[in-house]
């Protein structure tokens, strides 16, 4: 009897061991070591992967596809559902299905987001940066599941084409605001986009978003609104920074010990001004590209490049002078040539021939440009100045951007504005740069 006992345990106790071993030996062959996490825009993986992989049992690859597998989640907003599956057997995969969001609004306190069709799907108190922002549209009270109570079904047909072309580029707006008169105005930072009314829209921002990277760093107003069939001019409304140091307004020269050198970076109180601004000159002596002779020895004051091109003389006080107000002379590059067309900061100026042609075509010449056309230079204590250029910009689908165009003066308040005229594609058609678009109020959509 005793015997039997003995066995019975001695049996029992060989299956709990040969059970905990199996389990042992379970969890450890089929041990998850890698999360791929597929389809999620608004989350990333770390963050899929805690939302969905709650406890111990997710790291077995075959338990987390039948455990946290889940169709319909109401705890994470934005996603619809998510599969787990596995890949291997240390392998899982985690797809994540998320909601059809296009834009959001604000409501009391909180952001409500909405789909293609304007119905509100998920609201939450933090907005998520990755989805269109629309101030401007109003609702008096909303209902989730259901179409947004807004008016003007135009206004909503609007937000979902601007989202939709944003979602073909990373360039998505702090926000995008709607005016009562139905104006649309995008923010980028210190850049505020007027694309006017809901007419030509693709044009408008195919344009806005290749001129965008080369007016980085710079605040004002881009204006589109003239965009249409026979106008491609777009116009920047440049804001001057007024502690911007220049040349006559720096205030430095001092060393930290609070001596004059003329060559110091703080003022007269230890303030840090930073290095004195260079003039055109010494800027254009520093990025010039010659200085060889025909040897091609550097001698800093020879008329060849490093290439043995020639180049002509080091740049000069008087032929900087004889440029008159025409800013270029530098390469796409940066280096002075005296003859490129870009000015220091990368902005295309077109040709000096051109620029004086302009002056001559107004009946002024470039002295009296100076006084009548521009007036930059005599009135700049009181009004500021501003300078326009036009700049043609082709085939920004493919990324490029060139530009043809002139640099003239006009009278602003603190701002400087840029003309980009803008041919696209093989079939653009070439335009004055000095005309002025009309805007059209055709309502055919691009």
């Amino acid at each position: 009897m005793k015997k039997s006992k003995k066995n019975s345990l001695a049996a029992a106790g060989m299956i709990l061991v040969l059970l905990l071993a199996g389990v042992i030996f379970f969890f450890t062959y089929y041990q998850v070591d890698e999360v791929q996490v597929m389809g999620s825009s608004h989350y990333s993986e770390k963050q899929i992967k805690k939302m969905v992989l709650r406890g111990p049992l997710a790291s077995n690859s075959v338990l987390a596809p039948l455990l946290y597998t889940k169709q319909n989640t109401k705890d994470v907003p934005f996603v619809d559902g998510y599969t787990v599956t596995r890949l291997n057997r240390h392998t899982i995969c985690v797809s994540v299905k998320e909601k059809d969001i296009v834009g959001c609004i604000p409501y009391l306190d909180s952001y409500i987001y909405f789909d293609r069709n304007g119905v509100f799907v998920e609201g939450s108190t933090e907005r998520n940066e990755k989805i269109p922002f629309f101030d401007g549209i109003k609702v008096k009270k909303v209902i989730l599941n259901e179409k947004l109570p807004i008016k003007d079904e135009t206004v909503m047909n609007t937000a979902v084409a601007l989202s939709t072309i944003f979602s073909k580029n990373d360039k998505v707006p702090d926000h995008i605001e709607f005016g009562d008169d139905g104006q649309i105005s995008l923010v980028y930072g210190d850049i505020t986009v007027k694309l006017g009314k809901d007419e030509y829209l693709e044009d408008k921002m195919t344009r806005v978003l290749a001129i965008l990277p080369l007016i980085s760093g710079k605040k004002g107003i881009l204006h589109a609104e003239n965009v249409n069939d026979n106008s491609k001019t777009i116009t920047l409304e440049q804001e001057q920074d007024e502690n911007q140091n220049s040349e006559e307004t720096w205030t430095g020269g001092y060393d930290e010990e609070g001596n004059y050198t003329g060559e110091g970076e703080y003022d007269e109180n230890g303030n840090y001004v930073g290095p004195k601004p260079q003039s055109d000159l010494e800027y254009a002596k520093e990025k010039w590209i010659g200085g060889y002779d025909e040897e091609g020895d550097y001698t800093g004051s020879g008329e060849y490049d490093a290439n043995g091109n020639y180049v002509g003389e080091a740049p000069t006080e008087e032929s900087m002078a004889a440029k008159g107000n025409w800013k270029g002379g530098y390469r796409e590059d940066g280096g002075y040539d005296g003859t490129s067309e870009y000015d220091r900061d990368g902005n295309y100026v077109g040709t000096l021939e051109d620029y004086l042609a302009s002056e001559e075509g107004n009946g002024d010449g470039t002295d009296s440009a100076n006084a009548d056309s521009g007036n930059a230079d005599s009135e700049s204590a009181d009004t500021g100045s501003s300078d326009s250029q036009n700049t043609n910009s082709e085939d920004s689908e493919n990324g490029d951007y060139t530009s043809d165009g002139s640099t003239d003066n006009m009278d602003e308040d603190t701002d400087t504005e840029t003309d980009y005229n803008s041919d696209y594609g093989d079939e653009s058609d070439n335009y004055d740069e000095n005309q002025d678009g009309d805007y059209s109020d055709a309502s055919d959509y691009q």
